[in-house]
C-alpha cells in the first residue's frame, strides 16, 4: 500500500511540473496571439485612415494663423528651426538647438518662445494647461504641435547631433533613461531596453537602437483610451507617472533629453503621425 502510494505521489511530482509548464506556454500563447491581433487591429485602423486627430490638425493651423496675444501677431515668422514661419519638416529636425535661447528644444518648448516673442504671452499664460484632460479637449498648444508635427508626415527622422549641446541633450538622456529612481526603484530601460518584451498586449519596442522608431515615429497620435490626441511630450510624462516619479515640469531639459535620445536612435525613419494608439 505504501509503495503504492509512493508510485502515485512520484508519477504526480513528475507530471504537476510538466502541466505547470504546459499551462504557463499555453498562457504565453495566447498572450502573444492577443498581443499580435492587437498590433492587426492599430495597424489597420491606421491603413483606413479617419483619424479624429485630423480636426486637431485644422484647428492647429487656423491657430497658427491666428492673431492672439498682448501683441496681436500670429506664429507665421515662428521659426522651428528651418527659417521664420518655415514649418514643412521642421519636426522631423527637433529636438535642436537654438541660438536665440542658447537651448536645444523640442517642439512644445519652441512653440512656448514663439507664443511669449512673437504674442507676448508670458511664459505662464504660453504654457498653462499644456495638456487636455482624459476625454476632454486638446489645449491651443497641443493643436498647434498636431499641425506642426503634421506637416513633417511622410519625412525622414533627422535630428542633428551637430552642436555641443545637442550632443550633451543625447547623453544626458541616455543616462536618465537608464536611470534607476522612485519608490520601486524603476528606469525607463526597465520597460524598454530589451526586444520582445510586453505588458500584457502592449508590446514594448527597445529604445536602445533603431527599434526606437517603431514608437518614436508614431508621435503625436491619438490613443484610444484617452479620447483625445496627444503628444510625445505628454507620453514621456505618463511614463514617469507610471514609473512612479514625481512629475516632471512641463517642457523641461530633463523630458527634452529623453526625447531627443529617443528621436536620434530613430534617425532615417519615416514619420507617421497622426497614428492610433492604444
Amino acid at each position: 500500500m505504501r509503495l503504492r502510494l509512493k508510485r502515485i505521489a512520484a508519477l504526480a511530482g513528475l507530471s504537476l511540473p510538466a502541466m505547470m509548464l504546459i499551462g504557463a506556454c499555453a498562457t504565453t500563447a495566447q498572450a502573444e496571439s492577443v498581443t499580435q491581433e492587437g498590433n492587426a487591429y492599430l495597424k489597420l485602423m491606421n491603413e483606413m485612415g479617419g483619424n479624429p486627430a485630423d480636426f486637431n490638425i485644422d484647428d492647429g493651423k487656423k491657430l497658427w494663423s491666428e492673431k492672439r496675444g498682448p501683441k496681436n501677431a500670429s506664429l507665421e515668422q515662428c521659426n522651428l528651426g528651418l527659417g521664420p514661419g518655415l514649418v514643412k519638416g521642421a519636426y522631423a529636425q527637433l529636438p535642436r538647438y537654438f541660438p536665440d535661447t542658447g537651448k536645444v528644444q523640442d517642439l512644445e518648448s519652441r512653440l512656448v518662445t514663439c507664443m511669449e516673442t512673437l504674442q507676448g504671452f508670458s511664459a505662464k499664460e504660453a504654457d498653462k494647461d499644456p495638456f487636455a484632460k482624459e476625454g476632454g479637449n486638446a489645449s491651443p498648444l497641443e493643436n498647434i504641435a498636431m499641425y506642426v508635427a503634421h506637416e513633417s508626415d511622410g519625412m525622414k527622422i533627422a535630428i542633428p547631433q551637430h552642436d555641443a549641446l545637442e550632443k550633451l541633450s543625447y547623453d544626458n538622456g541616455k543616462k536618465l533613461f537608464f536611470y534607476r529612481a522612485g519608490p520601486f526603484s524603476f528606469s525607463c530601460a526597465a520597460c524598454h531596453a530589451e526586444s520582445g518584451k510586453r505588458i500584457k498586449i502592449s508590446a514594448l519596442p527597445n529604445l536602445t537602437n533603431k527599434e526606437a522608431a517603431v514608437s518614436y515615429a508614431t508621435w503625436p497620435a491619438y490613443p484610444n483610451s484617452q479620447g483625445v490626441a496627444r503628444t510625445l511630450e505628454w507620453r514621456m510624462l505618463a511614463c514617469e507617472r507610471q514609473q512612479r516619479w514625481p512629475a516632471p515640469k512641463f517642457t523641461s531639459s530633463a523630458v527634452i533629453d529623453l526625447i531627443t535620445y529617443m528621436g536620434v536612435n530613430s534617425n532615417g525613419a519615416t514619420l507617421h503621425t497622426p497614428s492610433f494608439k492604444r
